[in-house]
């Protein structure tokens, strides 16, 4: 084998050896984080604003949207699923005048972050334990530990 080859050769060994040691660290953060609900809202002086929360699931994507979109239409008689989107795994809903959309984003074969963002209407209760307890509801149906954001 000539000493290009060589060269050539370690060269590509050693990248892959980088990109899998690159991807264990990633998955030892996501790891770290699994399961801890963040949450973010604003809410201007007239009271409109948003709310969001976001959590990263030991779980497939799919399956984490599949059961988002289930508990949706069986368990909330009061939320309206206006649209689904299986391929984006986004799900739009709606309670009243609050609206809102969930999102399941995988960051690889068993491990998804969930987004929930939805609008604070003025007058009306704050959308944050809606967001937050809908983000709950999905981590309990998926038989996966996730915790609250201490105030």
């Amino acid at each position: 084998m000539s000493r290009r080859k060589v060269v050539v050769a370690f060269c590509s060994l050693a990248l892959s050896f980088g990109a899998m040691a690159a991807q264990a660290q990633w998955v030892m953060v996501a790891r770290a984080v699994s399961g801890q609900i963040q949450r973010m809202s604003n809410k201007s002086s007239d009271g409109s604003g948003y709310d969001v929360a976001t959590v990263v699931l030991m779980a497939n994507a799919d399956k984490v949207y599949q059961t988002a979109l289930g508990s949706l239409k069986t368990n909330h008689p009061d939320v309206t699923v206006t649209s689904n989107d299986a391929k984006k795994r986004e799900i739009k809903f709606s309670k009243g005048a609050q609206v809102a959309s969930m999102q399941a984003t995988p960051l690889g074969d068993k491990l998804t972050q969930l987004v929930v963002a939805s609008n604070v209407v003025p007058g009306q209760p704050d959308a944050t334990s809606m967001v937050v307890q809908g983000i709950l509801k999905v981590c309990q149906q998926m038989n996966v530990v996730c915790t609250q954001p201490e105030d």
